[in-house]
Parts: structure tokens; C-alpha cells; sequence
């Protein structure tokens, strides 16, 4: 289980990167939401990968804490993926704008040759 969610914690954040590195404003936006998941996905990693556990103690009895998820990380988590998102729209927004007013979606702002 842990090798499959590190091997997907470095696809996405490898994937990330290389759209990062990209000319076109679009796969840098991409790249961003790819490495924030790699990011979401190795904070929920930490907070210990366990099926079939409840999120809290019952109230009134003494639990053993290493029997229990901790909820801390999937908070963190849920918030990270509502932040993530409006920042991606407020990319996008500005990705619109840039484009009407330049009229193309390059980082250096000047059309690539076709060979």
C-alpha cells in the first residue's frame, strides 16, 4: 500500500515539475495543481495510512491512541484542496485576461515558430 501511494506521490510531483517547465501559461497552471496533489497526497501519507480505523476516540473511554486515525491530516488536507482550487480558478482568470490583452497564452509572450 505505502509503495503504491509513494509511487503516486512521484508520478504526480515528477509530472508536476515537467509541466512546470513548459512555455505555455495552460501546462503551468496544470503543473501547479499536479504538484499541489503530489503535496495533499504526501501530507495525508504522514498522517498514517490506515483502513478501518475510527477518526476519533469514543467519548467516555480511555483509547489507545495508535489504534485511531488522526483527523489532524485529513483537515489539513480538506483545506488544502479547497484553497488549491480557488487559486486555480484565479489562475485561470488571469491566464483569460493575459490572453485578451496579448493575445497569446506564452510565458515570453511572443508566438513559437511551427516547423
Amino acid at each position: 500500500m505505502e509503495l503504491i501511494v509513494a509511487l503516486g506521490i512521484g508520478v504526480l510531483a515528477g509530472s508536476g515539475v515537467w509541466l512546470l517547465l513548459r512555455p505555455r501559461t495552460f501546462q503551468v497552471i496544470i503543473g501547479l495543481s499536479l504538484v499541489s496533489y503530489a503535496v495533499n497526497l504526501f501530507i495525508f501519507g504522514m498522517g498514517r495510512l490506515r483502513t478501518g480505523m475510527p477518526p476519533v476516540l469514543e467519548p467516555g473511554t480511555a483509547g489507545d491512541p495508535a489504534h485511531y486515525a488522526d483527523p489532524v491530516p485529513q483537515a489539513l488536507i480538506l483545506t488544502a484542496i479547497v484553497i488549491g482550487f480557488a487559486t486555480t480558478a484565479l489562475f485561470l482568470v488571469v491566464l483569460l485576461a493575459a490572453r485578451g490583452l496579448t493575445g497569446t497564452d506564452h510565458v515570453d509572450g511572443r508566438e513559437r515558430e511551427q516547423s
